[in-house]
């Protein structure tokens, strides 16, 4: 969307800035996300109350009567119609009229046609492929935000790898709301073909996948992203829980056992993989003995890094209406689980001291370079020479907090 506004003659400026459009792209998975969409568009009219300020993104989407609870909004659209952002603010400008523009999501509907050539400051470029979910998870409301399953075109992915590889990058990242199932709604294509179609560009030296979930993985495609030189050993596999009573009430699509069996064929197939996730505590019906289990089965896999959050109640959802856990007792267990987590993380990290790995160089601050290995291990130089958006092997020596410090060779 910010390409869009370029495209369309616009400057982006900070959002502390004074600036004659504001655009707010909100989140609805939670809903703190809600309200912190609803504090920014406040904010942002009181700073400048003769500017346009656009809502838009999966809050409209997941709750289209959301206008009447935020008359600060000018624009309102969805998340269907992303193109269709610097339109509706042009009509708003002109007219000085309330634009609400939220397009319903349909059986069928194909994946938007949008793409980026360059993301500002950044050596690594996110490529979406993928676009809605059907998996119904009783506690996730973006079936409803983001619609069904769509996927972009292998023809038009061909293209905007070229134009990435054309503006220097190194590194893409295939992302989209449920990854694994890209190609669903295409002829013959799956995730595979996708990732296969990366890794054949010339300029792109990495290919990393977004998050995963871990049943549509399978053993044969395990071993192909092995085969292929430029695809990092990082698997964000998707977890929530470690208990197959709670994964039940969440109608996840997988047991503990199978989760361990995906992670147990990535190590064997991979030379020093990562497996990271995401931990739901909390859960509507969480006893202390299935949280004892998602703590156990957290620390056998030997996570490399987990996000672990407490359950929050999502309006809309199956999960809504179950018996739901105090606040303290969530607090309780997310603190606990992240307690654990970190002494994976720390345990992953002393893995890799002594290797030497290839880095990818982002950021600089204060004579030390920052960036990542293959697996997506945070390293640090030390270094006299610039060194962003390289990749330059490095012997990892010891462990600073949450990254490694390495040896530029």
């Amino acid at each position: 969307m910010m390409d869009l506004f370029y495209q369309s003659g616009y400057d982006v400026v900070h959002c502390d800035d004074e600036a004659d459009v504001y655009v707010v792209n909100s989140c609805t998975v939670t809903s703190s996300g809600d309200k912190k969409a609803r504090q920014a568009l406040r904010r942002f009219k009181r700073a400048n109350p003769d500017a346009v300020v656009a809502l838009t993104g999966c809050f409209p989407q997941a709750f289209p009567d959301v206008d009447k609870q935020i008359p600060e909004a000018d624009v309102i659209t969805g998340s269907y119609n992303r193109a269709g952002i610097v339109s509706a603010v042009r009509r708003a400008l002109e007219t000085g009229e309330r634009v609400i523009e939220i397009t319903p999501h349909k059986k069928g509907e194909s994946f938007e046609k949008m793409a980026v050539k360059k993301f500002s400051e950044r050596t690594r470029a996110f490529v979406k492929i993928e676009d809605g979910c059907d998996r119904y998870c009783t506690y996730c409301i973006i079936p409803k935000a983001r619609g069904p399953v769509r996927s972009k075109q292998m023809a038009e992915l061909r293209e905007e790898l070229r134009d990435l590889a054309a503006n220097g990058y190194k590194e893409v990242v295939l992302v989209g709301i449920n990854l694994s199932s890209y190609g669903r709604d295409l002829e013959n294509t799956r995730l595979i073909d996708a990732v296969r179609l990366a890794c054949s560009v010339d300029g792109i030296e990495r290919v990393r996948l977004g998050s995963l979930e871990p049943e549509l993985l399978t053993g044969e495609d395990i071993q192909t992203l092995a085969s292929l030189p430029k695809f990092c050993p990082q698997f964000h596999l998707s977890l929530q829980s470690g208990c197959d009573a709670t994964l039940k009430r969440m109608n996840r699509h997988y047991d503990s056992a199978e989760y361990l069996r995906i992670v147990q064929d990535i190590r064997t197939a991979f030379d020093n993989p990562s497996i990271t996730t995401d931990i739901m505590v909390g859960f509507p019906g969480e006893t202390e003995e299935e949280f004892a289990q998602s703590l156990a089965f957290a620390e056998r896999v030997g996570l490399a890094k987990a996000h672990v959050f407490p359950y929050s109640v999502r309006e809309g959802t199956a999960a809504a209406r179950m018996p739901q856990l105090g606040g303290e007792v969530k607090q309780q267990r997310a603190a606990e689980m992240a307690r654990l987590t970190d002494r994976t993380r720390r345990a992953f990290l002393e893995t890799q001291l002594g290797r030497t790995e290839e880095v990818l160089f982002e950021t600089e601050q204060d004579g030390y370079y920052h960036g990542y290995t293959k697996n997506y291990t945070p390293v640090l130089v030390k270094s006299e020479e610039a060194l962003c958006g390289q990749i330059k092997c490095v012997k990892i020596e010891s462990i600073v907090e949450e990254k490694c410090l390495g040896k530029l060779l």
